[in-house]
């Protein structure tokens, strides 16, 4: 299994007109190929009454559980095309469906690979990207007189918080990488002078934002 991976968060869609047809390639995080297959029924659903509903997925963390579809489109031109693009984006845990509604203009086996490899591309440059690690969750609870300052520290060091809590003190669950892990809290602590309890409570992959 690999220490992380990139890949999409959450749902995207992006469309576009060639030669009158209407491409409509919409993206979305998955983690299994059940997932993938109810994103992908999911969507030929929506667009029930459109001419092809192409597909293309990674849904594993290694990249070895690949699939792609054409739908009805001639073979080669838009599943292998549109896989091709999510590899090369570096991507895992993705699936990418293109909804084609055919506008009368034949366009061609060149034409339709740069139609739909062109679609997901776009699509792709607008997806959130995250990078998917294993984090330490972690507890931490510090004074409210040191609430600013602990926010300010994770936001500095790239970590999430994932919960927090107002109770005889402040509680925040956060996600920390676990390549980071014993810095963060040694700097932690030295920022808020010790005055800061830490119980490690998970681990896990976690979607970390891409830092600048």
């Amino acid at each position: 299994m690999p220490e992380k991976y990139l890949s999409v968060l959450g749902d995207c869609r992006k469309q576009k007109i060639i030669e009158k047809s209407r491409f409509i390639a919409t993206s979305r995080h998955v983690e299994s190929e059940e997932e993938a297959k109810r994103f992908i029924a999911e969507i030929s659903a929506e667009f029930y009454d459109a001419t092809h509903n192409c597909y293309a997925y990674v849904c594993d963390k290694s990249g070895n559980f690949l699939r792609f579809s054409d739908d009805g489109e001639p073979q080669g031109t838009a599943g292998m095309p549109m896989l091709e693009v999510i590899k090369n984006n570096s991507l895992f845990e993705t699936a990418v469906v293109v909804t084609r509604y055919f506008g009368g203009i034949k366009l061609g086996a060149g034409g339709l690979v740069r139609a739909y490899a062109g679609a997901v591309a776009e699509n792709l440059v607008s997806a959130q990207k995250v990078l998917y690690e294993t984090c330490f969750e972690s507890r931490f609870t510090v004074e409210y007189s040191n609430i600013d300052a602990a926010l300010r520290y994770f936001a500095e060091s790239g970590a999430d918080v994932i919960k927090t809590e107002y109770l005889n003190e402040a509680v925040f669950t956060v996600a920390v990488k676990k390549s980071e892990y014993a810095d963060f809290v040694a700097g932690l602590i030295n920022r808020l002078c010790g005055k800061v309890k830490t119980e490690r409570t998970g681990e896990y992959f976690f979607p970390f934002k891409i830092r600048g």
